[in-house]
């Protein structure tokens, strides 16, 4: 949920976007689906290697954050001034000792691709400008700013969480504090999003970037998660997120969005070994950056790649499914090696409809979400034919894909639009979590949100949603 680039965020950017029990939930917990045949070889050849964030077999350092809170604020890169950061970066008082049980834990057993009552909903973007206490937030405090205080940022997530009845919340950040990181400076525009007043130019350019020490740098994220686990009192599980590689890549060449993306691309065939040096260092940092962020608390991971669909097939294999590969790939190996619970993890290749496929069944990722402009009864049939042929028994969950659009037709549109992507996804091979098929507009009305919510659980049901059992 936070802003930049046509990405899924919460934010306000251009066109884009555990560590303890979960506890029982809503509904009685099923044992794990035994492990899944081997799969066969992808499509194409994929090389992983592991992540270089060091294993942890201590609780979460939820103080040391904290005490290098003040360090990562003042030493990231940001259009503000620093005078006014500092007075709105009063540490947070993070409670201590475990998070609380969890309540309802629908998106987690869909996730999993276990039986719900009814299908579970959140909403990318769902913490924003359509909500008149976000707006009274960030009246007081510009966007990185609110990022970067665990406290702000902990407050604009659990406001969508106080209005409506959804089943998950979303950590408010940004998918471009990873470049913030790295030494790159973004500004957050009014009106135009995310802009790199220095893009990165040619392959020398990557000489400036820097190595990324994530509690260093970053922080303040892990903070805001730990905090946020508590402020939530268990009432729905947390998500953590990052952009993947390309998109990260498309920003920090481009300097902003861009229709053609003819500057990223330009890397892609004129410089392809810098190209992937880029996309690697960005590939390391993104998994160190999601484990760090698991260990604070999120119980779900989601890497966004909103300009996926940019790309050809042959790009695609080449310089972007790869690297999502590795990042699920590492993720999961990394805490595992170090006794960490796993959550599961989201992939959004937002355009990318020639790739489900191999995101679903030759990744770790367990849910793939959908765009609006993709039928799911068609990506429903793909997916089925090809772990017949293959002998595949991954239970595979879908996340999607209402047109953010259809939430300005009043509330009959909205029960009808809401009906026809849960038929869409109605079958027994398949869980579903609903969600918009991109996030929530500034313009939307907050009774919009609420309409669809309702909605959803109303017209949804165990046997609408369940996976088969066998």
């Amino acid at each position: 949920q936070g802003s930049a680039v046509g990405v899924e965020t919460q934010g306000e950017g251009a066109a884009y976007r555990r560590g303890s029990p979960e506890g029982t939930g809503r509904g009685t917990h099923e044992p794990p689906p035994p492990p899944p045949s081997p799969p066969p070889p992808p499509l194409f050849p994929i090389s992983s290697s592991s992540s270089s964030f060091p294993p942890r077999t201590s609780p979460p350092p939820h103080l040391l954050f904290l005490l290098l809170l003040s360090s990562a604020y003042f030493s990231s890169s940001s259009s503000l001034d620093r005078s006014k950061r500092s007075n709105n970066m009063s540490a947070p008082t993070t409670p201590s000792g475990p998070f609380p049980p969890l309540q309802n834990d629908r998106l987690l057993r869909a996730a999993r691709g276990e039986v719900c009552d009814v299908t579970p909903i959140w909403v990318m973007r769902q913490a924003g400008r359509y909500l008149p206490e976000f707006r009274e937030v960030r009246a007081e405090s510009d966007f990185f700013t609110v990022c970067r205080t665990p406290e702000l940022a902990a407050e604009v997530t659990l406001q969508p969480i106080r209005r409506f009845e959804l089943d998950g919340s979303i950590i408010f950040c940004d998918i471009l504090v990873i470049p913030q990181a790295m030494g790159m400076h973004v500004d957050m525009v009014p009106g135009k999003g995310p802009v790199f007043p220095s893009p990165l130019e040619s392959p020398d350019s990557l000489k400036e970037l820097k190595a990324v020490d994530i509690e260093q740098e970053l922080g303040y994220v892990m903070a805001a998660i730990s905090l946020t686990r508590h402020k939530l009192e268990g009432k729905v599980p947390l998500i953590g997120f990052c952009g993947a590689p390309w998109t990260l890549m498309a920003y920090m060449i481009e300097g902003s969005g861009s229709k053609t993306f003819s500057k990223a691309k330009t890397w892609l065939f004129r410089w392809p070994e810098a190209s992937h040096d880029l996309l690697q260092r960005l590939t390391r940092v993104c998994i160190d950056y999601l484990v760090a962020q698991a260990r604070a608390g999120a119980q779900l991971l989601k890497v966004f790649d909103s300009w996926a669909g940019e790309l050809s097939r042959d790009q695609f294999e080449t310089f972007l499914f790869p690297y999502l590969k590795q990042i699920a790939d590492d993720v999961h190996s990394v805490l595992e090696a170090s006794g960490d619970a796993v959550p599961p993890m989201i992939v959004f290749a937002k355009g990318a409809r020639y790739a489900f496929c191999d995101l679903a069944f030759h990744t770790k990722y367990s849910v793939v979400a959908l765009d609006w402009q993709t039928d799911p009864v068609v990506v429903r049939k793909e997916l089925r034919e090809y772990a017949h042929v293959h002998g595949l028994e991954k239970r595979v969950c879908l996340q999607g894909n209402l047109d953010p659009c259809a939430l300005y037709g009043g509330k009959e549109v909205i029960e009808a639009e809401v009906k026809k992507v849960l038929d869409s996804f109605r079958d027994t091979t398949f869980a579903h979590i609903f969600n918009l098929g991109h996030g929530m507009h500034p313009t939307h009305e907050p009774d919009a949100m609420a309409m669809m919510v309702d909605a959803v659980h109303a017209l949804s049901s165990a046997s609408a949603s369940a996976p088969s059992p066998s």
